[in-house]
């Protein structure tokens, strides 16, 4: 997948903040077996989170539109834009150009329209032609390493009517289906991190736990205890029956998601059932034999990432009625701040608890907790990219590496093309990954030096109205210096105090003060001529 070009006509949200942006992200002759992300960059409030949760936006209005069985829920019906890229058809095809666009016509909500060209005429796609599914993105992918509202907006509202959605089924108010199928909008933050991280490392190579844990100096996972809880306090209080044929109080489960919970019974090194609760805890002590387990019942990291996160998702369900409600009004209302509370532990259906590691050089059991931020963030990033491992996905990632120490960020993105995957590196031409698309937020000058200039775009705000263009230097190979003075106009780099020292040291023509304030400086270019200043006062001392 290609994204080629992007125009907001009416975001109807942000202030009005994005609306009449247009920007050419990449040529239509993009090469699509070449992993190239594009990297958004600019100072805060210049629109690059917005312009994320808008495009997520964008391809939740089509999904909605043309796959609502896995979209449910419009979540900007005023959103007016015009998107197009190129889609991968697979088989040795070309790559197909397509264009969605939602456009005001006088109606009181305008029709969103896919098309196709072909030739030089754009074709319109049926709503009912299976053809016309494949023409969207087989997963967007948000990424967010904190609580950002912005990003996070569609993929709760999404994950909010999936949920919903298993409430009405497991009551038998869809008797046609028990399973609900996957949502193709799919949020990673810090709620999703350990179904990720055991996903990975239950099921994933070698050289996957490798590329995970090998920062941390971890060796392998060790033990977890996961606890499934059906009947606390906060669950709506319907009686439900199980397959089996009891009934009991407490979340309902379809049959898909009672199946999961077998699995991890057969998977579990022990595991126990309180019918006061109706809970379930499983501990697993990781060896080879529960890995093997795991594979019987799971094909993939992925299936076992998905059955473990259906399960989270029924933590919604822990949320009074009232709160979801607000919740939707608010949505509607675009009141962007409203945000699901996160139930707490004691009252959520699912959750993890006492995850540990092997250290890798005392053998020892290590905490999950010990583990730095930007230790989490590096696994759970590298950790879904794995796990991700087929073409037309699109990826959203706002500012992935904020948590990552200087020498991460550097290797960031080599990390990223390097990563071993089920179906080859990124950067190999013949890989199904390679012709996958990723956005990325950033403030780092680290990124865009990893890039050529073709694949970078500036944000800036400018008289109240947002502008979006390529740099005007060719960033890839280029120095922090330079990056940081085009995309922020600072020069120099350094920061306000020790510049408004230098800046006053240039003005003094007093050699000891001047000595004295170089020895607390670093080395920078602007010591340097500081120190150029402090000989032509100490020459021109010399000539009275």
């Amino acid at each position: 997948m290609r994204l080629l070009r992007v125009e907001v006509i009416s975001a109807a949200t942000c202030g009005g903040l994005l609306d009449r942006l247009s920007i050419q992200l990449k040529s239509s002759l993009s090469d699509m077996t070449e992993f190239s992300p594009l990297c958004l960059i600019g100072p805060n409030g210049a629109g690059k989170s917005q312009f994320l949760q808008i495009l997520a936006e964008m391809f939740q209005s089509a999904f909605h539109a043309f796959v609502p069985n896995q979209e449910r829920r419009d979540g900007n019906m005023d959103l007016l834009f015009k998107l197009e890229y190129l889609i991968d058809e697979g088989k040795g095809k070309a790559p197909v150009h397509v264009r969605i666009s939602r456009l005001s016509n006088g109606k009181r909500r305008p029709e969103l329209k896919i098309e196709r060209l072909r030739g030089e005429d754009w074709l319109v796609c049926s709503p009912e032609s299976p053809d016309t599914a494949a023409l969207l993105p087989s997963k967007v992918v948000g990424y967010t390493s904190g609580g950002n509202e912005t990003l996070s907006l569609p993929f709760l509202i999404s994950r909010g009517e999936y949920a919903n959605d298993v409430r009405e089924r497991a009551r038998g108010n869809d008797p046609d289906s028990s399973v609900v199928p996957d949502t193709r909008l799919m949020l990673i933050d810090y709620g999703t991190h350990l179904e990720v991280l055991v996903a990975n490392l239950v099921l994933g190579t070698d050289s996957h736990r490798k590329a995970l844990l090998e920062e941390a100096r971890l060796k392998d996972i060790h033990s977890f205890r996961c606890i499934v809880q059906l009947g606390h306090p906060a669950a709506p209080r319907v009686a439900a029956r199980r397959a089996s044929g009891s009934t009991y109080k407490g979340v309902q489960l379809t049959a898909e998601l009672e199946q999961y919970i077998d699995h991890l019974c057969r998977c579990a090194t022990c595991h126990s059932f309180d019918e006061l609760t109706q809970s379930y805890t499983f501990d697993f002590r990781v060896t080879e034999a529960t890995k093997e387990a795991f594979g019987a019942f799971f094909s993939s990291t992925l299936e076992l990432y998905t059955a473990l996160h259906k399960l989270a998702m029924l933590n919604d369900l822990a949320i009074p009625k009232t709160v979801r409600e607000r919740f939707s009004r608010d949505t509607i209302a675009r009141r962007f701040a409203s945000r699901l509370p996160e139930p707490q532990d004691e009252d959520k259906v699912f959750r993890f608890e006492r995850v540990t590691f092997i250290g890798e050089k005392t053998g020892n059991a290590v905490d999950y907790v010990s583990l730095s931020d930007g230790e989490h963030q590096l696994v759970q990033l590298l950790g879904t990219f794995c796990m991700i491992s087929y073409p037309n996905v699109l990826f959203l990632l706002d500012e992935p590496e904020s948590h990552f120490n200087p020498q991460w960020r550097v290797k960031f993105l080599s990390r990223l093309k390097d990563l071993p995957t089920p179906n080859g590196k990124r950067n190999d031409p013949k890989s199904e990954v390679a012709r996958q698309e990723c956005l990325l937020t950033t403030h780092a000058p680290f990124v865009p030096s990893d890039m050529p200039g073709k694949n970078v775009v500036i944000f800036r705000k400018t008289n109240g109205e947002i502008v979006a263009e390529p740099p005007r230097i060719e960033t890839y190979g280029t120095t922090f210096d330079s990056i940081l003075e085009e995309c922020f106009g600072v020069r120099p780099p350094i920061s306000d105090s020790p510049k408004a020292e230098i800046e006053r040291l240039m003005n003094s023509t007093d050699p000891k003060e001047i000595r004295s304030g170089l020895k607390r400086l670093g080395a920078s270019v602007e010591k340097a001529f500081l120190t150029d200043h402090l000989r032509q006062v100490l020459k021109e001392s010399e000539a009275k």
